[in-house]
């Protein structure tokens, strides 16, 4: 069984593409899906026959990440559309590959909630079917030592380029585990050069080196998710206090020219307090910032709903004026009576509802009665 390695993506995040580095890395990409298919397929046989079950919950991430990539790889393929691209069509490309990937819906508990861009993803899968086949013990002979020593090499160029993604506080520590996983590598290759017998030592290391790569990237990725979170709430504080000044003003509104009016309580945003800067507490703040969206709904709702009425009302007062002179009884002197007051009420401010409520029905009435009587 042969280990393949993920293929360099091109450009980087909110850069397009160029489409000459497209070509290669798209091929570079189907040979990687193809290879890796197979070496998951022989590591699943290999788990199921020796009846390894404490092994299927890495298998089944494996496997996750690789139909992860795959039907990216999938979305590259159309939009790239065999070379016809524009700049609009590069730049999507640069997010494809740079973006995150669907895990929503992934089978994979791990995986459902990770947010891991396509190099990352490749880059993950790597390193657990590394871990996998030296928990599996599949590299038993002494000809594929120098191949494994070169993929830890790349491993660990790899942890140094995550790493310079860490955040400052974090970086040194990182740095100084890169250096311990360099210096049990340098050692393992020094004592093969002398002719010792490295097979025991260098499979820990590639567990531990493949271990922390992952780590590396599952936490980058929750780093990402927590700044998106924190945004999120920003942006929706932001939007919500907007909201809050527009419904205040509504509110006003209403009062200024109906009675009754609602009386409900305007949400104050202010009153959660700031975002707070931890997962946990934004992920309530959020959940505040929701309950108070529905809050300013619900207001909002009642309160353009009594102007509304009052807008309705207006306007059935001029359809009954139209259809008593259709009728021809426009100048019934109790009719008429009936519409001057009830538009005076509704010019007034704030307009009585409560009375129109009762005077419209009223007109609607003798209007009705009026077109049945028999002319004399």
């Amino acid at each position: 069984m042969s280990a393949v390695s993920a293929p360099a993506a091109p450009g980087r995040l909110n850069e397009p593409v160029q489409p000459q580095q497209m070509v290669g890395y798209l091929s570079e990409l189907d040979a990687w899906t193809a290879a890796r298919r197979s070496e998951l397929a022989a590591l699943d046989a290999e788990i199921l026959g020796r009846k390894l079950s404490a092994l299927t919950p890495d298998m089944q991430l494996s496997l996750a990440l690789w139909q992860a990539v795959k039907n990216r790889y999938d979305l590259l393929l159309v939009t790239w559309d065999s070379g016809r691209v524009g700049p609009a069509e590069c730049a999507r490309l640069s997010s494809l590959i740079w973006g995150r990937l669907d895990t929503g819906a992934s089978p994979s508990a791990q995986l459902a909630g990770m947010a891991v861009s396509l190099p990352e993803a490749c880059r993950l899968s790597d390193a657990l079917v590394a871990q996998l086949r030296q928990k599996l013990n599949l590299d038993p002979n002494a000809e594929q030592l120098a191949r494994r020593l070169r993929d830890l090499r790349a491993q660990l160029e790899r942890i140094r380029e995550q790493i310079a993604l860490e955040p400052p506080a974090s970086a040194p520590a990182a740095s100084a585990q890169l250096q311990q996983l360099a210096v049990r590598l340098t050692e393992l290759e020094g004592k093969r050069e002398r002719g010792g017998d490295i097979g025991g030592l260098l499979g820990p290391l590639e567990i531990d080196a493949a271990r922390y790569e992952r780590d590396l990237i599952v936490g980058g990725a929750r780093r990402r998710e927590n700044r998106d979170a924190l945004a999120r709430a920003r942006e929706l504080t932001d939007e919500l206090t907007a909201q809050e000044e527009a419904t205040r003003q509504l509110v006003a509104k209403t009062v200024a020219e109906v009675t009754p009016a609602p009386k409900y309580a305007v949400p104050d945003v202010a009153a959660l307090g700031p975002v707070p800067n931890t997962r946990a507490a934004i992920d309530k703040h959020l959940a505040r910032l929701g309950q108070v969206g529905k809050a300013l709904q619900v207001v909002q709702e009642a309160y353009s709903g009594v102007l509304a009425e009052r807008d309705a009302q207006t306007a059935l007062v001029g359809a009954l004026r139209v259809k008593a002179q259709a009728l021809g009884h426009a100048g019934d002197p109790d009719f008429a009576a009936l519409m001057d007051i009830t538009g005076r009420l509704l010019a007034r401010r704030p307009a009585p509802l409560a009375v129109v409520r009762q005077l419209l029905p009223a007109a609607q009435a003798l209007l009705d009665a009026l077109a049945e009587e028999v002319p004399r």
